[in-house]
């Protein structure tokens, strides 16, 4: 059974920064697609960032720039570094896997997804 457990969130003024982490269990995670997404108040997922099996990566409109994500296959673990935070930012950022080693910026194309870590900007 797959897992997928996010770390790393927390509280940080505007303009600092934060590097969140998921880390996955199943066995397969080297093929598999990892995307970002957050949600702010229980509104829709906003795609953030996703890393193919093969580490290419895409970005949210505004997010390329300050945001970049990363992969260690060894650690079977997705990373989001996040710069110059704004309040905007704010959100529970939730990670997931796509069954294919492509990704998408689209929710419906994601198979499992973790249960989101806090992330608090203020101004």
């Amino acid at each position: 059974q797959v897992h997928l457990v996010e770390s790393g969130g927390g509280s940080v003024q505007a303009g600092g920064s934060l590097r969140i982490s998921c880390a996955a269990s199943g066995r397969s995670f080297s093929s598999y697609g990892m995307g970002w997404f957050r949600q702010v108040e229980n509104k829709e997922f906003e795609f953030v960032a996703a890393i193919t099996s093969g580490g290419a990566t895409i970005y949210g409109d505004s997010l390329k720039g300050r945001f970049t994500v990363s992969r260690d296959n060894t650690k079977k673990t997705v990373y989001l570094q996040m710069n110059n935070l704004r309040p905007e930012d704010t959100a529970v950022y939730i990670c997931a896997e796509r069954w294919a080693g492509s990704v998408s910026m689209r929710v419906e194309e994601y198979n499992y997804w973790g249960q989101g870590t806090r992330v608090t900007v203020s101004s």
